[in-house]
């Protein structure tokens, strides 16, 4: 099950009195080769089965599915994920994992009466599919990272989709020819070798709807001839040109592509708090600031962009308000996904539900790094499609 999927599962889940343990770990070795998280998952299990000392039933069900847990991960999980997530059901049928190469940046040990979302979402979002086409003068290999095919590693092992290689142009030996004709023949060979390299990456990005493009390769050499043969709509979504060496390898690519996507996002996020605040102060008042607001956008489908903090911490609300809006949109016509309602004295479940209804509404959800440009907003704000009001007093 592709992450998309999983998530919309997840958003459905209707609570039915189980609890429901959310498990995020990061997985990646530390120096000595060895994962950080089974000394600290001990202690939660621990601590969170005090509570059951004297019920000896629900001990079996908690027992039963701490133990299907450890199980998964000491048997089952791929040894190269560095992200995990659990969600599974004490006492119930729910059981589903999540492995990714990217790691999630804390251990989490949650336990509500639904799957908490906010941390795989923000990872979905955070880390969005790229395409990196490393090229020569007669060699090509493009790669996808991130997204959450590329995130998924019992789907997606290897980045590197396409291996374009010609004959070498590097010769020497000129023999009868003259140094022009030579001259005019490699030109040649090296624009038709752009021009096969563009086409099938082109052919990869339309199929796999990606958005990104980072090129790497001699600034030099290759990108003067390379580049022009991109078409308009290509060369648009490229966010970096990297000048790498041919004997980079694979994680050493990855890694300085991915420092690229962050500046990318940086830039997107300003540009995604800018639209939402222009829309909020417009006269057509065609945006919504706080989580209050927003939540009620969003129970009337009228959110075309949601936009939260990456910071749980940053998401501030007023209990009273929230409660008022849940209260003022009725279970089935709200854009909720189940019947039962999250409750207000829980900041996470309010941050998950705002995600839920954007995702029952197909809103876009943008989570903001940098906590500071949604702080007087209380960490959320929505770009609307229409307004109520306004279509209303027309």
């Amino acid at each position: 099950m592709n992450l998309t999927n999983l998530i919309e599962k997840l958003a459905s889940f209707e609570p039915n009195g189980a609890k429901v343990i959310s498990l995020y770990l990061n997985a990646a070795a530390n120096e000595t080769g060895r994962e950080d998280y089974p000394v600290w998952l001990k202690k939660q299990f621990f601590e969170y089965s005090i509570q059951f000392e004297n019920d000896s039933e629900k001990m079996s069900s908690y027992s039963e599915i701490e133990a299907r847990i450890n199980n998964f991960l000491e048997n089952e999980a791929d040894k190269s994920a560095n992200g995990i997530a659990v969600f599974a059901a004490v006492g119930g049928d729910l059981f589903e994992t999540v492995q990714l190469d990217e790691a999630f940046p804390n251990n989490r040990f949650f336990v509500f009466d639904r799957p908490h979302l906010f941390p795989l979402v923000r990872i979905v979002d955070q880390n969005p599919k790229y395409a990196v086409l490393w090229a020569d003068t007669n060699k090509a290999d493009i790669y996808v990272f991130g997204g959450e095919n590329t995130l998924n590693v019992e789907t997606e092992t290897n980045a590197k989709v396409e291996e374009i290689q010609n004959e070498r142009t590097n010769r020497t030996k000129v023999g009868g020819w003259s140094q022009a004709r030579y001259q005019r023949h490699i030109e040649n060979f090296h624009l038709q070798h752009a021009k096969e390299t563009v086409e099938e990456l082109e052919k990869l990005m339309r199929n796999s709807k990606i958005e990104h493009l980072v090129l790497c390769g001699d600034e030099t050499t290759i990108m003067p001839i390379l580049r022009p043969q991109l078409s308009k709509e290509t060369d648009e979504k490229v966010i970096a040109v990297l000048n790498m060496s041919q004997y980079a390898s694979e994680d050493e690519i990855r890694e300085k592509t991915h420092e690229a996507i962050g500046v990318q996002n940086s830039v997107k996020d300003k540009e995604a708090v800018e639209r939402v605040i222009n829309a909020a102060k417009s006269a057509a008042g065609m945006g919504t600031l706080g989580v209050e607001k927003t939540l009620a956008a969003l129970s009337n489908g009228q959110v075309e962009e949601l936009v939260l903090s990456s910071d749980f911490d940053a998401i501030k609300y007023n209990p009273k308000d929230v409660e008022q809006v849940l209260e003022d949109y009725a279970p089935g016509d709200d854009n909720s996904a189940t019947d039962e309602l999250p409750q207000v004295q829980e900041p996470r479940q309010i941050a998950d539900e705002l995600i839920i209804r954007a995702l029952n509404s197909a809103a876009k959800i943008i989570f903001i790094e940098d906590e500071s440009l949604l702080e007087e907003a209380g960490g959320v704000g929505a770009v609307l499609r229409y307004n109520i009001n306004a279509t209303a007093n027309g």
